[in-house]
């Protein structure tokens, strides 16, 4: 079986984020691996351990985002792919969804494709079904469980009234939520190994495809605003004392 599994690179979640020029900024924070593609890579390997095959893990992302796929190779993927190109750098989640479409299909032969529920910077958590609807390919979304028999694919997920179960043929897209895992820990040969793959860098040319126009277009973000609060504590040698002052301070103010 050859399964996909689609991560993204986002700053740390303790990352303080805020608005310049408009536009959102963390900094200098450092950027890791999206922590619900961690579930993502996590499932695949599951399947991969249950059935056979091989995992791709693939991103679409600056250079620096071959650090983020190197850790999905430490966790047991055996292949990576990068897509970038400057024409991307402010694509929306349908323009995501068209581009790792295509990759996926450069790839070929895949019988799964596997996300993480939502990514940490922008949340939307549309890009999987998005990616299954420009595929052709039914989505599982939400999965907690994940089992493959004669060609179908069926998944448990947990909502409030209790499980539903559903199953599709594949190729499939599902998307994975923690339930799935908890996500394997990085071997010590698999940091090695990963430290020397050499990762495929992908252009739009390469997919034979330029950069779809962006349906969504972030046209500013303003940073909350400050709200100053001015604290008085009030102090007496006696609980009657602070209690007295406390009175003529709720009058004064006309809070009563």
């Amino acid at each position: 079986m050859k399964i996909i599994a689609c991560i993204k690179q986002v700053p740390d979640s303790e990352a303080k984020v805020r608005a310049e020029g408009g536009q959102v900024t963390w900094g200098d924070a450092p950027l890791v691996i999206n922590p619900f593609d961690e579930y993502a890579v996590e499932g695949a390997l599951q399947q991969k351990e249950a059935h056979g095959g091989t995992v791709t893990a693939l991103c679409i992302g600056p250079e620096s985002a071959k650090e983020a796929l190197k850790h999905a190779l430490a966790m047991g993927a055996d292949e990576a792919v990068l897509v970038s190109d400057p024409a991307l750098n402010e694509i929306d989640s349908l323009g995501a969804a068209r581009v790792l479409a295509a990759a996926i299909q450069k790839i070929g032969g895949a019988d799964m494709v596997v996300f993480g529920r939502q990514t940490l910077d922008n949340g939307s958590g549309l890009t999987t079904a998005q990616t299954a609807r420009v595929l052709g390919w039914p989505l599982l979304g939400l999965a907690g469980q994940i089992k493959v028999q004669d060609g179908s694919v069926t998944i448990e997920r947990v909502v409030e009234e209790g499980r539903v179960t559903v199953s599709a043929k594949m190729p499939v897209v599902l998307s994975v939520v923690q339930s799935i895992g908890e996500p394997r820990y990085p071997s010590f040969m698999g940091i090695r190994k990963a430290s020397k793959a050499n990762i495929p860098v992908w252009s739009l040319t390469d997919l034979g495809m330029s950069a779809p126009a962006p349906v969504v277009k972030r046209i500013e973000l303003m940073n909350p605003p400050v709200n100053e609060t001015k604290i008085e504590m009030i102090t007496g040698e006696t609980p009657e004392e602070i209690a007295k002052v406390l009175v003529d301070k709720i009058i004064a103010e006309k809070v009563l």
